[in-house]
């Protein structure tokens, strides 16, 4: 079976990330048989250079015909005084919505030799293996009315709309505790129940299908006690399930536990796993061109993508496996450098990731 992928580089570092990504493609296929069919689309602020739209509708019409989307970042300095209607994260928001994106794997996941790297103890740390799942097409991003608005005295104001129905939360929560019988069976559900009625809603349908799921240990945090936890002792967590902004911001902050944002990847899948694939780290333009950023978060993703979206799981352990061992080396980007490893850029860390897939 031939697999169509597409490719949305986007801005900043995304098409030199995607660029090493692209290598391990082409070694799955040369040397271990994975069959794919490889397209590139425009996306963000190149796509807005080249169309003026962020989301050009071709590009959303081969989203819509792919098999899995592999996607690099959007945004920079160049687009951030275009209103906000056209400025390249409405294109990643809007593909997200198009596409029914509802579910966010976020995995924090800490690789051994990377202990020294995280903010926190090498004895807190150690054996890190977390999922957040955050629900991507609901909540604050895109509850209506929103807006800024000048009232008659001349004030302006902004408003957003926090908003979620039962269907959405049920339908993430059931991710979730599906998810978690195949881990360790936790889950923590985070919410604001004490000060937001939408939390409340939330915490309630949860612990509600909780009694369908009764060997999952289900427990509830507020974001901000979650947020001090993950510091505090992240390994008693084993998946989390929150809203969208709250994943957001609790996603990055767990990737830092692993050493750096540039080894997270992130899934993002509709109800039949078709799903959009990219690291979490952003465009980077400050380092973009300079050969230095880290591509692992992005070939982690394209693991994601195999297993998740595309059910070649051989090939997404094989990938695994090989970042492991490249890592276990001591090969380093800039982000990760340590005394004792060795320095690498994006095209020498994905070579040895190529060349470690044996």
């Amino acid at each position: 079976m031939t697999h169509k992928i597409l490719i949305l580089a986007g801005d900043g570092i995304g098409p030199e990330i995607m660029g090493a990504t692209e290598t391990l493609i082409a070694a799955l296929s040369e040397r271990f048989g994975l069959e794919v069919e490889v397209h590139h689309a425009l996306m963000g602020g190149a796509a807005i250079d080249d169309c003026g739209k962020p989301l050009p509708n071709s590009t959303l019409q081969l989203a819509r015909d792919a098999d899995a989307i592999l996607f690099g970042a959007v945004g920079g300095p160049k687009w951030d005084k275009i209103e906000r209607a056209r400025r390249p994260e409405r294109g990643l928001l809007a593909l997200r919505s198009e596409l029914d994106l509802f579910c966010n794997l976020r995995p924090a996941i800490l690789f051994e030799p990377l202990a020294p790297s995280s903010s926190l103890r090498p004895e807190i740390i150690a054996g890190l293996d977390i999922m957040i799942i955050r629900e991507l097409t609901g909540g604050i991003y895109f509850g209506e009315p929103r807006g800024i608005e000048q009232l008659e005295d001349g004030t302006r104001i902004g408003r957003n709309t926090l908003i979620y129905s039962e269907y959405e939360i049920r339908r993430i929560a059931g991710v979730a505790f599906d998810i978690a019988a195949k881990r360790a069976g936790r889950l923590c559900s985070v919410d604001k129940a004490n000060v937001l009625e939408s939390s409340e809603l939330w915490r309630d349908v949860v612990t509600v299908m909780a009694q369908d799921y009764p060997a999952i240990e289900l427990t509830h945090l507020y974001v901000d006690n979650a947020a001090m936890q993950l510091v505090r002792a992240p390994k008693q967590f084993d998946v989390i399930v929150t809203g969208n902004m709250f994943g957001d911001i609790l996603s990055d902050l767990a990737s830092m536990l692993t050493g750096s944002i540039g080894l997270a990847p992130s899934a993002s899948l509709d109800v039949d796993g078709k799903g959009m694939f990219e690291p979490v780290h952003g465009s980077a333009p400050d380092i973009a061109g300079e050969n230095s950023a880290n591509p692992l978060a992005a070939i982690l993703s394209l693991a994601m993508m195999l297993r998740y979206s595309l059910n070649e799981i051989e090939h997404a352990d094989r990938i695994d496996r090989a970042v492991a061992a490249t890592l276990n080396s001591g090969y380093r980007t800039a982000d990760i450098y340590s005394d004792g490893t060795q320095r690498v850029g994006t095209v020498e860390m994905a070579k040895n990731v190529v060349a470690a897939l044996n």
